[in-house]
């Protein structure tokens, strides 16, 4: 009861006069200060559905370049349905969240395959397609076919509870429940997605998380966290993840001028891409050798680390030690996990984990001199 109670009285006092005035001033605001942003050019449901997946846990500048190379290489949703994972995977190298990628080019398959190359226009038809979910389907509903939809995500969900002046947890179910209500009043039935638009320009550029800019915000007037002065309280944090540190290794094995690398599998970080043998330090009871021996049934010669990353993925601080090996004998194997003998000069064509990257461009770079110091035959 109370929390009904908390939702019934921060959606209380919003008539239709005043979302009226709220959308005219914002409306005004708008189109004096949006960005001009790539996929903005354009209501073409294709270009919305790709920027819209781009820009989730992404920033702005980020994605421009990737959203830019992407529709050169795939410009209709017909040819990234034609593409082979490994060319879509080898473009979204660095974006991270590798799920998005693969999950992009299923879609892509579906909409070609069962609806003839045309995006559905209902929100729950579009929820249907991998990798979609309410908030995308609601962005692609607006923006590519300018229907009212209810639009929350990062910038909007802070924005909205700061509106509605609500302590109420954004991210439990309460929260979530009064967010995509409140939202569902804001777009109008005549040119929905420029309101839209607006509101997530908003909160990306004024209603900030830590220095929000009230006296330049449009909509100062109708903000009850800001009537309060609790506009730097109010949406509560989130709740960050405790790191969890994991040491692994990665064996960069030489053979004949080659390098060795296998695919990830599909339950596995960075699914279908490909990498140098790495694996958790913790798994090596003897030497790094025997282990190459007994889990890929590669024999080599192993030498010390000769350089250490650090990085992170999701919730894991990662330190990985980096060794050269020199290849004997075998053939790599592993149950049905794939592998690959490529040229240094061939790895830029083959998508890589950001770490593994990294690595194979230290390698570039050091140089026949150190690459014959590193795998000495």
């Amino acid at each position: 009861m109370a929390a009904q109670r908390a939702e019934e009285d921060a959606l209380a006092g919003w008539s239709a006069r005043e979302l009226a005035t709220l959308r005219r001033r914002l409306r005004a605001w708008y189109r004096e200060a949006a960005r001009p942003l790539p996929w903005r050019e354009s209501h073409d449901a294709y270009r919305v559905w790709i920027s819209e997946i781009m820009l989730q846990q992404t920033t702005v500048a980020a994605v421009i370049p990737y959203y830019e190379r992407f529709l050169t290489r795939f410009p209709t949703v017909a040819a990234l349905a034609a593409a082979s994972e490994s060319d879509v995977l080898q473009l979204w190298e660095g974006l991270g969240y590798y799920s998005r990628a693969r999950n992009l080019r299923r879609a892509a398959q579906v909409v070609v395959e069962q609806h003839a190359g045309e995006f559905p226009q209902a929100v729950e038809e579009l929820q249907a397609l991998p990798g979609i979910g309410r908030y995308t389907a609601g962005a692609i509903v607006s923006f590519a076919f300018n229907r009212p939809a209810p639009i929350v995500e990062a910038n909007t969900l802070r924005l909205y509870c700061r509106l509605l002046g609500t302590r109420v947890d954004p991210r439990s179910a309460v929260g979530q429940r009064l967010l995509w209500e409140f939202a569902g009043r804001l777009p109008p039935a005549s040119e929905p997605s420029e309101i839209n638009q607006a509101l997530m320009e908003l909160g990306a550029t004024v209603c900030t998380p830590r220095e929000p800019g009230c006296q330049r915000c449009p909509l100062l007037s109708h903000c009850r966290a800001a009537a309060t002065g609790l506009q730097h309280e109010i949406p509560p944090p989130a709740r960050r993840p405790e790191l969890t540190r994991v040491v692994e290794r990665a064996v960069v094995v030489r053979r004949r001028g080659q390098v060795l690398l296998m695919q990830h599998g599909v339950d596995e970080r960075w699914a279908g891409l490909w990498n140098f043998l790495r694996f958790p330090a913790e798994e090596v009871t003897g030497s790094l050798s025997e282990h190459l021996q007994q889990r890929f049934g590669v024999r080599a010669t192993v030498g010390d680390p000769f350089h250490t990353l650090t990085h992170g993925v999701t919730r894991y601080h990662i330190t990985l030690h980096c060794h050269a090996a020199q290849w004997q004998s075998g053939e790599p194997h592993e149950g049905t996990r794939p592998f690959q003998w490529v040229s240094l000069d061939q790895l830029a064509g083959v998508p890589l984990p950001q770490s593994g990257r990294k690595l194979a461009r230290l390698l570039v770079a050091e140089g026949t001199t150190t690459q014959r110091r590193l795998f000495a035959e």
